[in-house]
């Protein structure tokens, strides 16, 4: 797995205060879930992979984990950072928070941004579900591209298109859905259906 360094943009703040949403009470509880079935690794003490979800019908603004967390099961109001733009030209990004937004915004806007029906998008490390993704039914990206780049985002716009459970070659899995509970289940579901064959395997 690729070391993290942090952010690969600038962060500009717009407001210096933690976003507001009920909903996100939800997401807290999704990232418990993907923290205790082990989808958001804990690597040098810092928590692989991050959620979102879409604040509002056709507007590109979501609410995200921040940066650099520790286990996704430990999570309050400071964790999480509305972004509210991106320009992938200069590499900013656009916030309300209080804390720099998760290295893969740029990979959520473009996902919210060419995908309409798309409200929550899950990014989250699988080491198993990334070895097969055949077994599990999911389209890959052709080659491995460094995280945070723009380069990774551009591989997945690839096979986007249709696809809601995406594998980054190397890297981990994108599960995406018009909610966050579609979106969660959708990748519980591929990792019981890799240990059910596992299983099934081994007898």
């Amino acid at each position: 797995m690729e070391r993290y360094v942090g952010v690969k943009f600038k962060t500009r703040f717009l407001k210096k205060e933690p976003p507001e949403d009920e909903r996100i009470a939800e997401l807290v509880k999704w990232c418990k879930v993907f923290h205790m079935c082990g989808l958001t690794p804990v690597v040098d003490g810092k928590s692989m992979g991050n959620l979102s979800f879409r604040v509002k019908e056709s507007l590109n603004e979501f609410i995200i984990t921040a940066s650099g967390l520790g286990p996704k099961n430990m999570l309050n109001p400071e964790c999480f950072v509305k972004v509210v733009d991106c320009d992938l030209n200069r590499k900013i990004v656009y916030v309300h928070g209080v804390r720099e937004p998760s290295s893969e915004s740029f990979l959520h806007y473009r996902i919210y941004l060419l995908r309409q029906d798309v409200h929550a998008v899950f990014h989250g490390h699988d080491m198993a579900i990334m070895e097969h993704a055949k077994d599990v039914g999911a389209v890959e990206t052709k080659e491995w591209k460094p995280y945070g780049s723009l380069e990774l985002v551009k591989s997945v716009e690839e096979i986007l298109n249709g696809n809601n459970f995406i594998i980054m070659r190397k890297h981990g899995f994108i599960s995406i859905g018009a909610s966050m509970e579609e979106a969660g289940k959708l990748a519980l579901e591929k990792k019981r259906l890799l240990e059910k064959r596992i299983c099934e395997f081994k007898k």
